[in-house]
């Protein structure tokens, strides 16, 4: 691997703990509305519709805006606990504007961007939401460690679409021949840049069984074995 000059990572899951803040910033905001739901069976079943959503909306399905209203409407009416649009609006606006106050990252995230920073321009790929990812980078302390940050926004499509991937070549100025994508979904970060010629890594934190020749680890610090 010593062709590799560009590091390319995914932000949420990879990097940054999304479940850990994400239930951190919902117990918030269900203390400030006083919804007395009982907040671990909501987020039992909102992890996996967040996936789904998610899914739909990386596959152009979903606006933005059903992505965030549904999510919600949707583990709510799981748990069969009554709310109104208004809330749910509510509570989807102040989800978006908690959810980057809370900082936790995966453990061994600073000492592995210690050992890479000095040999290889890191950069990140990330789907989540313009006014949310920058937050997230900065006051989680990350932001020192990459030159660009390339957002599905500002390409106009998502992972695992190929022109997100191209778009970031672009704009770091890299070839794909020495580049490498870092992330934690299958579909979006390792099938989407090994298909425009990206080498990966497959951050496998849930143990899945994965292609002997794809290159995984189970802890971040495991990167130095590649890198």
């Amino acid at each position: 691997m010593n062709n590799i000059k560009h590091i390319f990572f995914d932000l949420d899951h990879t990097l940054w703990d999304f479940e850990t803040n994400s239930d951190i910033a919902f117990e918030a905001i269900f203390k400030k509305y006083g919804v007395n739901a009982s907040l671990e069976k909501f987020l039992n079943y909102y992890r996996s519709i967040n996936e789904n959503y998610w899914k739909l909306y990386r596959e152009e399905r979903i606006s933005k805006e059903e992505l965030r209203i549904g999510r919600l409407r949707d583990a709510f009416a799981k748990i069969k606990y009554q709310v109104d649009m208004e809330l749910i609006d509510n509570l989807s606006v102040d989800y978006i504007e908690y959810l980057p106050k809370n900082n936790q990252l995966f453990d061994g995230t600073f000492e592995i961007l210690e050992h890479l920073k000095p040999n290889y321009k890191l950069h990140i790929i990330t789907n989540g939401f313009n006014e949310v990812q920058f937050k997230k980078i900065e006051n989680s302390g990350l932001t020192k460690y990459f030159d660009k940050t390339i957002t599905s926004e500002e390409a106009g499509v998502k992972k695992p679409n190929p022109v997100i991937f191209e778009y970031a070549l672009k704009q770091t100025n890299a070839i794909s021949s020495e580049s490498i994508m870092i992330g934690d979904n299958w579909e979006a970060d390792i099938m989407g840049a090994k298909n425009v010629g990206f080498d990966v890594i497959y951050c496998n934190f849930n143990s899945k069984p994965v292609s002997e020749n794809i290159k995984s680890v189970s802890k971040l610090i495991e990167i130095k074995q590649y890198l």
